[in-house]
């Protein structure tokens, strides 16, 4: 199967109030980039703080990860043929064996692999390490006070003003949720993203500032505010904050679970890559902060698929396996995006025409059990597909059996699953930088559903572990038998297939997840 865009995330973020005109944004095999849509790109963004300060002056230094046993920093022998291969530690982090480099040299990690106590080692992008904030991308379209005037007229008693307009709620029985539970405060999900405006009316309430932070350079920003996106930057954390954790306060929108905490960790560079370093920190970040649940609404930059018979890409994979499997350790479920390509993650091959996106792209065939999408299709990690206001697999959603987990509402085209009244838009509300509201697509936004209802499972068994809550949240997903045939546009033609049975299958996984069952099972 074959993916034809350059360059696409994991979301689309559309203008509020854009419905059937967005609807070419969703034809199987068709990108919203090509469809000349706005901000269609998931993870656009940066800050000045994002500099990486050590890259050389000529522009050329890469970062590096280097790999040595696990429960140990680098050794002196270590730490001296780093150096003496031009490379600078940037930090270490000694408990999962991950060293962050930055060096000049281009035979860097090929050099470092040949030390003695080197498990693995390979740099993380293909790009100079950037200078300054240069690239920004435009937000959806706020809503107008005439759309919240209509929104909160169609509301019924006790919801938030916008819940009308949140068909994803009914959709896992999150509103029948509410009336028993909303989530509690002592549980926390971290949104390992683009950033997240904590000054949102709707997300201010629930914000944990103690277990936010910015690791865009692989080491930990604490600064006050140095996970918020500037105006400039991408939505696409804020959203999926909004999605997980916005307050039942009567002001905007709901969350899936309007009574947990929700932090943010900014991991995306400026130009809107998620590298390795990166994201390792997060995981790393999350797992001695008191996180209960990580939502990974992303893949890994700059391959979309990384093969571990590369020795670049198994570094990767290595570092963050080490990572989010520590993190599980430590008590963090982690829960990720299926992605938005329409791939069949189980099929015996997939040409990746992307990759690497921040080179120099061309066609090339993996094989999906032996090339990954980090970190969603990484041991322990909840795989997540999308599903639109019909409860089918959204069109762009990934899917495959034995990888797809869970489905949640994700959005699709008023075009292919139009809501029922008063919502309309098939797509997805969430929170937006700047007190703002509006609608975005994509497994993105499927996944922080997913990882909301682990959230009430938490909040519903405080001593459970990530085994435990994982277990509870496929057992009580609801069965949604494969859609057979899948022909979304009705075309006559068979736009994906799905294999396996009601109870498990490629599009659905174990099912749809279920806010009921979580609060009151």
């Amino acid at each position: 199967m074959t993916g034809p865009h350059p360059r696409f995330r994991r979301a689309i973020a559309i203008p509020l109030g854009m419905t059937m005109a967005t609807a070419v944004a969703f034809l199987p095999g068709t990108t919203a980039a090509a469809a000349g849509l706005p901000g269609t790109a998931a993870g656009v963004t940066g800050a000045v703080n994002d500099v990486l300060a050590s890259a050389d002056a000529d522009g050329t230094a890469l970062s590096y990860v280097v790999n040595v046993r696990s429960g140990h920093g680098p050794s002196a022998q270590v730490k001296k043929a780093i150096a003496q291969a031009g490379g600078t530690i940037v930090t270490s982090y000694d408990k999962i064996g991950v060293i962050v480099v930055h060096s000049s040299n281009p035979d860097f990690a090929k050099t470092i692999r040949k030390v003695r106590g080197v498990e693995s080692a390979g740099n993380t992008r293909n790009a100079p390490l950037p200078a300054q904030s240069t690239t920004d991308e435009g937000t959806p379209k706020a809503l107008s006070s005439a759309q919240m005037a209509a929104a909160q007229a169609a509301a019924d008693a006790g919801q938030d003003p916008l819940e009308s307009l949140q068909w994803d709620l009914p959709a896992i029985k999150a509103d029948k949720a509410h009336e028993k539970s909303l989530g509690s405060s002592k549980v926390t999900v971290a949104v390992i993203d683009t950033g997240v405006d904590d000054t949102h009316p709707d997300l201010a309430p629930n914000f944990d500032r103690a277990a936010s932070v910015n690791c865009v350079t692989g080491k930990p920003d604490t600064t006050d505010g140095a996970w918020r996106p500037s105006a400039a930057e991408s939505p696409h954390g804020t959203h999926v904050a909004g999605e997980i954790a916005a307050a039942k306060n009567g002001v905007g929108m709901t969350g899936v679970a309007p009574g947990v905490k929700v932090a943010g960790i900014k991991v995306s560079t400026t130009a809107g890559y998620f590298y390795t370093e990166a994201v390792v920190c997060g995981f790393m970040w999350a797992a001695t902060h008191g996180v209960d649940v990580t939502n990974n609404s992303y893949y890994t930059d700059p391959w979309y698929f990384n093969c571990t018979d590369d020795p670049d890409q198994k570094a990767l994979v290595d570092a963050i396996t080490r990572a989010s499997r520590y993190a599980e350790k430590r008590g963090v479920v982690n829960v990720a995006a299926a992605g938005n390509e329409n791939y069949d993650l189980a099929a015996d091959e997939i040409t990746d025409p992307v990759s690497p996106n921040d080179g120099t792209p061309s066609d090339r065939v993996i094989d999906p059990s032996e090339c990954f999408d980090i970190p969603t299709q990484l041991p322990g990690v909840v795989t997540v597909a999308a599903t639109g206001a019909k409860g089918i697999k959204s069109s762009f959603s990934n899917h495959g059996l034995g990888v797809i987990d869970v489905a949640a509402p994700g959005g699709d085209s008023t075009a292919y699953q139009t809501p029922q009244p008063p919502a309309t838009s098939g797509l997805i509300l969430g929170t937006l930088p700047g007190g703002k509201w509006g609608y975005m697509a994509g497994t993105s936004m499927a996944s922080p559903h997913a990882a909301a209802v682990a959230a009430l499972i938490k909040s519903t068994h405080p001593y459970a572990p990530p085994a435990l809550v994982k277990a509870l949240l496929y057992a009580e997903a609801d069965a949604t038998p494969c859609t057979d045939p899948y022909d979304i546009n009705g075309d006559g033609k068979v736009d994906a297939v799905c294999e396996g049975s009601k109870n498990r299958n490629g599009f659905y996984g174990w099912g749809t997840v279920d806010a009921l069952d979580a609060v009151t099972k």
